[in-house]
């Protein structure tokens, strides 16, 4: 079995990391992993059964009954549930509300970091999430955990719609039992708050060299 290389992206929401992942996949020539989809797919398949998603034991029967299809579709990771792919449904107010009590059942974790671990298999990547640095791939050198400014982050998540507290996902997030987010041991911290999506990038980049990645010519 070849493995192959990965970059970590870890941070809260709206810390720029689904932006740096995309652009580092097209400079780079990496599969992009958007780790969160993933999550959102279970959440959005337990509420449209109807199911409480602070049900451990109902959430944890739902995923053993629905199929997960990871891939990838060019650079870019696709999720199907029962053969049907959510779209923009993902990205739903019902959805962000309820994605962070589902991503806190150490079942639901279970599976998806197994299937997360699998892109290793098809080629190089960047992955972003909450835990891939500390969880998914904690032997890859190459590590970045994003942040900013409690006040940008909102103001990013309103110019998209978003409109849940990024203060309440933090607090979920850091605070479950099951691989709470963290700064990853080895991982480099880039404060977005000042950065522009290019600066951001080249320092992505500078914190890339550092870490020994070796850049295509």
């Amino acid at each position: 079995m070849i493995l192959h290389r990965a970059i970590a992206i870890d941070g809260p929401a709206a810390s720029g990391k689904s932006t740096l992942a995309r652009i580092l996949s097209q400079k780079l020539g990496l599969i992009m992993v958007n780790s969160g989809s993933m999550y959102r797919a279970v959440t959005w398949k337990v509420l449209q059964r109807g199911i409480d998603p602070n049900n451990r034991e109902a959430v944890v029967q739902a995923l053993r009954d629905m199929e997960l299809e990871c891939g990838v579709d060019g650079m870019v990771s696709t999720v199907k549930v029962d053969g049907v792919d959510p779209g923009d449904e993902l990205r739903s107010e019902e959805v962000n509300a309820h994605v962070s009590a589902v991503s806190a059942v150490p079942e639901v974790r279970e599976c998806l970091v197994s299937l997360q671990r699998d892109f290793l298999k098809l080629g190089d990547v960047v992955m972003e999430g909450r835990d891939i640095g500390s969880v998914v791939f904690p032997e890859t050198p190459y590590k970045i955990y994003m942040d900013a400014d409690p006040n940008v982050r909102e103001a990013r998540r309103e110019e998209v719609g978003e409109v849940d507290s990024v203060a309440a996902r933090d607090h979920a997030d850091s605070r479950r039992e099951t691989a709470p987010l963290k700064i990853a041991d080895g991982a480099a911290i880039l404060d977005t708050s000042g950065h522009t999506i290019e600066s951001g990038v080249a320092a992505a980049l500078e914190i890339l060299r550092g870490q020994g990645f070796a850049m295509p010519a």
